[in-house]
């Protein structure tokens, strides 16, 4: 039973407790990490536009020269206690079987239907990370975030050709996301590229960013949205760290406090079926309450007290649907903006 529960969403991070938050990294990384992974290298790379994996080219956009790029930053994979390590290698052979199998498999592919797809292996930090931020975790996520930046600032000068970029990811994904946001787009010209973030699993602040809005309309572009999913009517008193932050209700897109079921889209569960119209959201202070999943396997959620493992799974359809819109926003933004000359050929 036990194993199950641990493979109802994503096996190997149904975790809470843990306080995933916009962490500020202000310090420089400490010279004992000051090496580097090479992203020219295609080794490390989970995902390219020119090496899908087969578990998700079913999910690949239809044409890539004529798409928006989605740069993906996977989740907390190194959650064992037993695991003294505070951060994994780029090619640890249990890590990239996670990444592949479980984040690229049933989060990444959500948005792979929007554009060319971007998945970047990264020295990723143990989740005790977060709770031992003076005592190793602070430096393990420096680490993390290193990685990451340097593998987004490869992508943009040999990948990106001034295409439209959709950032997605999710907790500690969503935690380095954040801070992408803040050094490349923030007040910067590469903010006009910026198609949508999606970074649920972190507590943001409305004004988390200076010139990057929350977005509270389902095709609005340039802005970020989030949200943190729990068991409907689960106790929140111990945990504290989102309240007064912002949720978007991911099944609307907007700031509805109830949507029933049968706005609900598409729940894609570890046995690769879809369930849509599976349960009720209602947004509730920085949270996302939801009913009990209504799908075959139902039994299974009832001893979980809460669905942070799932905020992306849970809403794959959703995401799939809202993220095409926006990409459909944004191209008919970028058509008024510059629109093709037509030229008389005689």
């Amino acid at each position: 039973m036990k194993h199950q529960i641990l493979t109802l969403f994503f096996a190997g991070f149904l975790f809470f407790g843990c306080k995933v938050q916009n962490t500020n990294y202000a310090t420089t990384i400490p010279d004992t990490f000051s090496d580097a992974v090479d992203y020219s290298s295609c080794n490390n790379w989970a995902v390219l536009p020119s090496n899908y994996p087969s578990n998700l080219k079913e999910h690949a956009v239809a044409n890539p020269q004529d798409s928006i790029d989605v740069f993906y930053v996977y989740p907390t994979l190194i959650v064992s206690d037993k695991d003294q390590r505070w951060n994994v290698p780029v090619n640890d052979s249990v890590q990239i079987r996670k990444v592949l199998n479980i984040a690229v498999r049933f989060q990444a592919s959500a948005w792979g239907s929007s554009g060319n797809l971007y998945v970047p292996y990264y020295r990723q930090a143990h989740i005790r990370s977060y709770n031992q931020l003076e005592n190793g975790g602070k430096t393990a996520l420096l680490l993390a975030y290193s990685d990451v930046k340097a593998a987004f600032e490869y992508y943009l000068k040999h990948q990106n050709h001034g295409r439209g970029i959709i950032l997605a990811g999710h907790s500690q994904g969503s935690t380095h996301i954040s801070h992408l946001l803040k050094d490349f787009f923030d007040g910067k010209l590469l903010q006009k590229q910026l198609v949508a973030a999606y970074i649920p699993g972190v507590g943001l602040d409305r004004n988390q960013f200076k010139t990057i809005p929350f977005m509270e309309n389902p095709d609005q572009t340039g802005g970020f949205v989030t949200w943190n999913t729990f068991k409907k009517k689960f106790d929140l008193k111990k945990y504290k760290w989102f309240e007064g932050k912002v949720v978007i209700n991911p099944v609307t897109w907007d700031t509805t406090a109830i949507a029933s079921r049968e706005l609900h889209k598409g729940f894609l569960f570890s046995n690769g079926k879809m369930y849509k119209n599976s349960f009720d959201t209602h947004t509730a202070n920085g949270v996302i309450w939801i009913s009990t999943p209504d799908f075959p396997y139902r039994h299974l959620t009832l001893p979980m007290r809460n669905y942070h493992s799932g905020d992306v799974n849970l809403f794959w359809e959703d995401i799939r649907q809202n993220s095409l819109l926006r990409v459909k926003t944004f191209r008919s933004h970028q058509m008024k903006l510059y629109p093709v000359k037509e030229t008389n050929i005689n």
